[in-house]
């Protein structure tokens, strides 16, 4: 049942704000399911999979879909996926964890800031 809800509110925030995987997710499954980093990033990329083509869909069909651009991030951004797994099969789960929470804390500022 946590999970259910934990996609609920993922989607709710990725089609408002277009945020919902790694800054939602990701803290809700390491605290409220007791994931592992690892696990909780890898379960969230495979959920952002399957809300990001039923989203897509969804805005293409109201015709808000540049496919050019997405192409020029989405194809980079695949290429940096391997890496950076690669990368973050090497480091310890709690950098991993100081890491995510540095993003997020940088990410809150910036739209303080803003």
């Amino acid at each position: 049942m946590r999970l259910v809800a934990i996609g609920l509110v993922s989607g709710f925030f990725s089609a408002l704000l277009g945020v919902g995987g790694g800054i939602v997710v990701v803290p809700l499954l390491l605290f409220l399911c007791k994931f592992d980093a690892r696990a909780a990033t890898a379960t969230s990329l495979a959920a952002i999979g399957i809300t990001a083509v039923s989203g897509a869909i969804t805005y293409a069909a109201h015709g808000e879909v540049a496919p050019a651009h997405a192409a020029l991030i989405g194809l980079p951004a695949a290429l940096s996926v391997i890496a950076a797994t690669a990368l973050q099969q090497r480091l310890q789960l709690r950098t991993l964890e100081l890491l995510f929470a540095g993003f997020l804390i940088l990410v809150a500022v910036w739209l303080l800031v803003k």
